[in-house]
């Protein structure tokens, strides 16, 4: 089945190679990024050149998650265009690393308002449309620092990636009845094939992050510490191509967790045992029926 997919965070890394991955599957793809006609123009002109080599359905499109207006307007164009959307890939996001102490208050909500507020202004705009449908699967790019081990000095950017998972969790109970499926797809580290270490933030509070000078041999050496771990043929082209799979599945089937983590930081076999307790807990409240998709056969 061809899908209408939108893709928030498609101008790097695991947006921009899933959503030419899902292109290449045969489905009509929407990779967004903000600033299509500005800073990321030449992102758009690759994948619109790459679109018309390969006849395939790619199109770049404006959405900044930072603003709802953004984000109302790319889904009301999408639909103005294919009259529906049927997959919304979660992943626009930005690392930070530094001490804790020293990110300000405000720093923090920066991290938050992309990672978790900007997919929030995605739920906002799409699901109108997708409760109409009564169909449709919402995909979330989550991390396994939201469960496994992971290094210090990723502080905000841990934990807004585990309150963006929970509110996934939350969520999928909350549409559960419209017939919208949850999949939860929760990459490990890849230090390779994405800007996201080299393009990570750094607080502003130079004189603070100094005072943990100490620990110059940890925070400067994160990325090439997973580096270490990670096996040389680990490329985030897997979790492009987990995506595909669960996208071509037939609706009800999916997953509502896939891992793909080559370091083995221990989030899958917590995810495992998380997922039953889960499962289990909204059995025992009389919610076991908001654990599936009421799906249209």
């Amino acid at each position: 089945m061809q899908n209408v997919i939108l893709v928030t965070g498609a101008g790097t890394g695991i947006g921009k190679l899933t959503a030419q991955a899902l292109a290449e599957a045969g489905h009509i793809v929407y990779a967004t990024m903000r600033d299509v006609a500005g800073r990321n123009k030449p992102r758009a002109d690759e994948l619109r050149a790459l679109a018309k080599a390969r006849g395939i359905a790619l199109h770049p499109l404006e959405l900044d998650v930072l603003s709802q207006s953004s984000a109302d307007a790319a889904a009301a164009a999408i639909v103005r265009e294919q009259g529906r959307i049927d997959v919304v890939m979660q992943n626009a996001g930005h690392l930070v690393v530094g001490p804790a102490e020293a990110f300000t208050p405000e720093e923090m909500v920066k991290v938050f308002d992309t990672n978790l507020f900007g997919s929030q202004r995605v739920n906002r705009a799409v699901l109108p449309y997708l409760r109409q449908q009564e169909a449709g699967l919402m995909l979330w790019i989550s991390s396994t620092t939201t469960k496994g081990g992971f290094p210090p000095f990723m502080g905000p950017y841990g934990a807004a990636k585990a309150a963006m998972d929970s509110l996934a969790v939350t969520l999928a109970y909350e549409i559960a009845r419209f017939g919208i499926e949850t999949s939860i797809v929760v990459p490990g580290a890849f230090t390779q094939g994405t800007a996201h270490f080299p393009s990570a933030g750094k607080p502003a509070d130079a004189a603070t992050a100094a005072a943990y000078s100490r620990y110059d041999g940890v925070m400067d050496q994160i990325g090439a510490r997973l580096s270490s771990l990670t096996p040389p043929d680990a490329t985030p082209q897997a979790v492009a191509d987990e995506i595909v799979r669960i996208v071509g599945l037939p609706a009800g089937t999916r997953p509502m967790r896939s891992v793909i983590d080559f370091v083995g930081d221990g989030a899958r076999e917590v995810l495992e045992v998380s997922e039953r307790v889960r499962i289990a807990f909204a059995k025992r409240i009389g919610m076991g029926d908001l654990l599936e998709a009421k799906v249209k056969r």
